[in-house]
């Protein structure tokens, strides 16, 4: 493995002066990605952690290959050897991300221009979310190899640890230690949701993924950050649009709520002298719903917990569960919290003899807005590849590794359409086509924000 080349100085968020637009942009007609070879690609490494069936077909599956589980520990693998096959150097950070380098003409120390995603998945999750960001890159790699093609500065992937966060419960959990917003002690003490003997750091060492570079900017720079990612929604198709520019992401927040009640004979304890905390939990939900909704949020629940030793004809103890609130204005986000909680303390006294609460934020995300260079390098690449009338300006509903990124160095997403905007679902499906058009648009913004870089003296 190698480290990172020093950098001399940093390029700050929104720092430099703004990149031209389309008037120096020289699309490289030489370059053309392998649809066929990143399709191959993409379906080649979803062997490891394919799950939950849903059609006949050897790839009608979705996936189940969380984060540092075996499955995970063979993609990384994997990957390791395949870029390592192209030349690049290879470095591990101590949260487990993979950072591949190519090298550039100029041959500088400064940063590289990244093309980062995930390959960690849902627990039902789908073959697109996250792997395909990371085929993507792969794929633009491969092409400038064969091409001879050498961007001016370093280019390269990022295999984001734990973006999803399904099994150790913090999303986009190692690139917010990259960026300083995620002490890296709390991180490595994440525990696997179903067994608490095992933490995220335990995994890094038993599968050889705690490395020794730290876990920063100063361990390894970034000069910028783009991701392709399918848009896990339904905006892109149902406006006829096959790129979404992605010019910021919604703010969101995740609670974990715990209800204290008392267990009881469902037979013999009269309604009026209950603590259940079941009930209370059940119109605390619903109520968040309402809230949301009211202020044109989303208040979600995902994980509901019992106690192991629950029983049919017992009122339960205790109840958990998340809370996952999203809207693109923080201050609504707040105030959906603060109204949530208003009400969640009047539910607690209802209903016989009431019940006690307390609650964490596991999670708190702030919308954010990404670098317009970046932003104006990709919708370069739209603008060549279908047209202003066939892209569209976005704002992410989703949180990702960009989110993190951004915070540190510029960044800026591409997105696709994905079938029925289903995600997080075994069923998730984008067409070949259109994981081509979205990776020939990462590597032309890439080449394009590499020139513009080298053209207009942002040099780092």
């Amino acid at each position: 493995m190698y480290g990172p080349k020093c950098a001399t100085r940093t390029l700050r968020p929104n720092a430099t002066r703004s990149f031209s637009t389309t008037s120096r942009f020289q699309a490289p007609s030489s370059l053309s990605i392998n649809a066929g070879r990143l399709w191959e690609t993409l379906h080649k490494t979803c062997e490891w952690g394919a799950s939950h069936r849903y059609g006949e077909n050897t790839r009608d599956t979705g996936m189940a290959r969380l984060t540092l589980n075996d499955d995970d520990a063979r993609v990384r693998r994997w990957f390791a050897d395949e870029v390592q096959k192209l030349g690049c150097s290879l470095s591990v950070d101590q949260m487990g991300n993979m950072f591949a380098r190519q090298s550039g003409k100029l041959g500088s120390s400064a940063p590289m221009i990244a093309m980062g995603s995930h390959l960690d998945t849902q627990p039902r999750g789908g073959r697109y979310d996250g792997i395909l960001g990371v085929m993507a890159a792969l794929e633009v790699l491969r092409t400038m190899k064969e091409n001879n093609f050498q961007t001016m500065f370093d280019v390269g992937i990022v295999n984001w640890t734990n973006e999803e966060g399904a099994r150790f419960p913090k999303s986009m959990c190692s690139s917010g230690v990259w960026a300083g917003a995620i002490p890296i002690e709390k991180a490595w003490n994440l525990r696997d949701i179903h067994n608490p003997d095992v933490s995220l750091k335990s995994e890094l060492e038993r599968h050889g993924y705690l490395g020794d570079i730290e876990c920063s900017p100063k361990g390894y720079p970034l000069a910028a950050h783009f991701e392709l990612h399918i848009e896990q929604g339904p905006i892109l198709p149902a406006n006829e649009r096959k790129i979404g520019i992605v010019q910021g992401a919604q703010g969101y927040r995740w609670l974990t709520l715990t209800v204290q009640g008392k267990d009881a004979h469902t037979g013999t304890t009269p309604l009026e002298n209950r603590h259940d905390p079941l009930l209370a939990a059940s119109r605390m939900i619903a109520a968040s719903n309402d809230i949301a909704k009211k202020h044109g949020a989303l208040a979600s629940t995902g994980i509901i917990r019992v106690p192991s030793n629950a029983s049919t004809n017992t009122i339960a103890s205790e109840v958990a569960f998340t809370l996952d609130i999203r809207h693109p204005d923080d201050h609504v986000v707040n105030t959906v919290q603060d109204e949530c909680l208003n009400a969640f303390d009047s539910i607690a006294s209802q209903d016989g003899k009431g019940v006690s609460y307390n609650w964490t934020i596991d999670t708190d995300s702030p919308a954010v807005k990404f670098d317009k260079n970046c932003i104006a390098c990709i919708k370069a690449a739209a603008d060549h590849l279908v047209g202003p009338e066939k892209s569209m300006l976005m704002t992410s509903g989703a949180g990702h590794d960009s989110v993190y990124t951004s915070q540190q160095c510029p960044t800026a997403m591409i997105f696709i359409p994905c079938k029925d905007g289903v995600s997080h679902h075994p069923t998730e499906y984008s067409t070949p086509e259109d994981c081509a058009l979205g990776t020939q648009a990462l590597l032309e913004a890439v080449v394009h924000y590499d020139q513009s870089r080298a053209y207009e003296g942002n040099v780092i």
